[in-house]
């Protein structure tokens, strides 16, 4: 092999942290296996399903497009105009009814693939905007996080989230790592339904945080992965409403993965709050390079379902019937879990009940998740996360009897 070319001294990266073990289990010829690692939603006979609605959109669609140009770079105008007035959202205020904030010119809305490709953009935004910066993600967080900043180039540090025990928000030392950050670094918060523990701050808990930011000069990240299947479409974004309070900049990254079950058609949205509307319109060229040299245009068919659901007031309402359904289907099993595993002798897991959106920690070691992946063909990731609509009335007797035999 000649030196220097592509394949010299190669060997293989390591296999994602979620993915690789999905692919285990999708690899596992047990009939009886049970996979609780995926981060999707899936219904009682664990099939994630194309949603009524989405159903409704793409006929509408279908007989309606005429062109499959590309979208602007800055995506589809519509659904930017309608991700807007979702992430934006206030208590009691009619959709499409926006805040002062939103329509101050002090914020931006771009269409991005997926979640993923928001955060992303967030963090490329900080490595140009804010070369010195670092990126405090919490520990644990989702694996992608710190992932994308060595992608980027950017360094990056973690802090605690939870008490030793995994059963609370450790709220002192969150705020002593705030005040150690330097001012212009960034931290990635989870707007709701924090992955992978499910333990999410308390309003006035976030007013606390977001004041502290404020004070600090640091910027906050929101990764609004699962906005509605905590509290509620309106009630999961607390957390941007606190420190919109503030007056401070904000970068949010939504996406409609979960709460319009289309994940593979990556449709996200990064929302920038700057300080003015002059540092809005600068900030968003340089978003629009940054996205040039990477995907150039978000894809477009999944934005336009988004948007003809939002647009819509019939579709709309069907849509949030339907993230209502699997809000309480998730909350559901995290209760019927929670009594199973007290049933089966496993101990006092009623900090779960507190838990927000679709994963807990069960805090089970490397060793534990082998024996349960060898011996039971059930499927976790690290730290005994589960997935919470991966369950069902047939399931939940059975993990909870595999997990307490492990903790005897």
């Amino acid at each position: 092999m000649v030196d220097g070319s592509l394949s010299a001294k190669i060997s293989s990266a390591p296999s994602d942290p979620i993915f690789g073990i999905v692919e285990a289990f999708r690899a596992d010829p047990r009939p009886e296996k049970i996979n609780l690692a995926a981060g999707v939603y899936m219904e009682e006979n664990g099939v994630t399903p194309i949603l009524a609605s989405v159903r409704e959109a793409e006929r509408r669609l279908l007989a309606n497009s005429t062109t499959k140009l590309y979208k602007p770079i800055g995506g589809d105008p519509a659904l930017v105009k309608l991700m807007r007035a979702l992430i934006f959202r206030e208590p009691g205020a009619p959709f499409g009814t926006l805040p002062p904030i939103a329509t101050s010119g002090r914020v931006e809305v771009l269409h991005t693939p997926g979640g993923t490709g928001a955060v992303r953009l967030a963090v490329e935004l900080v490595a140009r905007l804010r070369p010195e910066a670092q990126i405090w993600v919490s520990d644990p967080t989702w694996p992608n996080h710190p992932q994308i900043a060595d992608a980027v180039g950017v360094r990056h540090r973690s802090h605690p989230w939870t008490t030793a025990n995994v059963r609370e928000l450790d709220m002192g030392a969150l705020l002593e790592a705030i005040a150690a950050a330097a001012p212009g670094d960034a931290f990635i918060f989870h707007g709701a339904c924090h992955n992978p523990t499910g333990i999410d701050p308390t309003a006035a808990q976030w007013s606390e945080i977001a004041n502290a930011a404020a004070a600090r000069g640091v910027l906050p990240i929101l990764d609004f992965a699962y906005q509605g299947l905590g509290d509620g479409l309106i009630e999961d974004a607390a957390s941007l409403r606190a420190f919109l309070a503030t007056g401070c900049e904000v970068l949010v990254a939504a996406s409609a993965s979960k709460n319009f079950a289309l994940y593979d058609e990556r449709v996200g949205a990064l929302a920038i709050v700057a300080a003015d509307p002059a540092a809005a319109a600068a900030i968003l060229t340089h978003a629009k390079v940054a996205i040039r040299a990477a995907w150039s245009n978000p894809p477009g068919h999944g934005g336009e379902i988004v948007a003809e659901i939002l647009g819509d007031d019939a579709l709309r309402a069907q849509w949030e019937g339907e993230v209502t359904a699997m809000r309480e289907r998730i909350n559901g099993n995290r209760r019927a879990f929670v009594d199973a595993l007290a049933q089966a002798g496993a101990g006092d897991f009623s900090h779960l009940l507190s838990g927000r959106g679709m994963f807990s920690l069960l805090g089970l070691s490397d060793a534990q998740l082998a024996q349960l992946r060898d011996e039971q063909a059930i499927y976790l990731v690290a730290r005994g996360r589960i997935n919470f609509a991966g369950l069902s009335a047939a399931k939940i007797p059975i993990v909870a009897k595999a997990v307490a035999a492990l903790l005897r």
